[in-house]
């Protein structure tokens, strides 16, 4: 059963990402989207290694190319992609430029990723609430990351909402 969960920052998204990823009962694979830029990066991912810890995750470092991973686990295994929010920066700002098609081959990637595991809990930022005027690229890049996301929401089983540790279901069920 695959799930989309997003959610403000330091919300619960991941912890409870994990636990129904877990509930699955087959091989757990994590898939590591994000490329460290600073000491707070490396924090995070010091910490959501700590997480994973003793769960019996395989840990896949994939950040571009997502459909890659799936030539190194079990496609009948239970993925967790933490994040696809990271996915879209890694994709859309590589070192050669700004690639602004990569939405739509994300998105069509990860769909394609779904049903080749259909096991698979994907996670995403909440980046869409404040009134702050961004410039054009950044506001590509959530425009980017909202087409994922309505994209993923039509596709995925279950769609989930954390805030504040709290879970709105917008789809399906809670899974845990």
């Amino acid at each position: 059963m695959s799930t989309y969960i997003s959610g403000g920052c330091k919300n619960g998204k991941s912890f409870y990402a994990q636990r129904v990823a877990k509930a699955s009962g087959t091989p757990l694979y994590y898939i590591a989207t994000m490329i460290p830029g600073d000491e707070e990066d490396y924090a995070r991912i010091r910490r959501h290694r700590d997480e994973r810890a003793g769960w019996g995750f395989e840990t896949l470092e994939c950040n571009r190319d997502i459909l890659s991973c799936l030539d190194h686990a079990d496609p009948k295994g239970s993925f967790l992609l933490d994040s696809v929010t990271a996915l879209l920066s890694n994709e859309m700002f590589p070192h050669e430029g700004v690639d602004m098609d990569a939405a739509e081959r994300i998105a069509g990637a990860l769909e394609t990723f779904v049903d080749r595991a259909p096991n698979t809990v994907l996670v995403s930022d909440y980046i869409f609430s404040d009134a702050l005027l961004y410039d054009d690229l950044t506001e590509a890049y959530r425009r980017g990351l909202a087409f994922i996301d309505r994209r993923m929401a039509a596709r995925c089983d279950n769609v989930i909402e954390v805030v504040a540790g709290q879970y709105i279901v917008h789809k399906g069920a809670l899974p845990v």
